[in-house]
């Protein structure tokens, strides 16, 4: 993928990247030069949003986190839901 550099300097990352690495307006990047390389890496994860959607199997109302959202166990669901109230 090609971006290009505008007069101030500014560089627009392409839809795809941004929606891959879930960046959203202001979000902060670290800049760092490596050789002539720049490197650009999201300051932290910004936490996923959720939805709720249909589940076609049962037809239930579930919540969705998105296709590259983790994968947790009934273990990690467990632990996660024991506080709450």
């Amino acid at each position: 993928m090609r971006t290009r550099l505008s007069t101030k300097g500014q560089v627009v990352l392409p839809q795809k990247v941004r929606e891959n690495l879930g960046l959203r307006p202001g979000d902060l990047l670290d800049t760092r030069i490596d050789g002539l390389r720049i490197i650009l890496t999201p300051t932290r994860p910004r936490a996923r949003k959720g939805r709720i959607v249909k589940d076609e199997l049962t037809g239930w109302p579930v919540l969705a986190a998105g296709k590259n959202a983790p994968v947790l166990t009934s273990k990690q669901v467990e632990e996660l839901l024991a506080d709450f109230p």
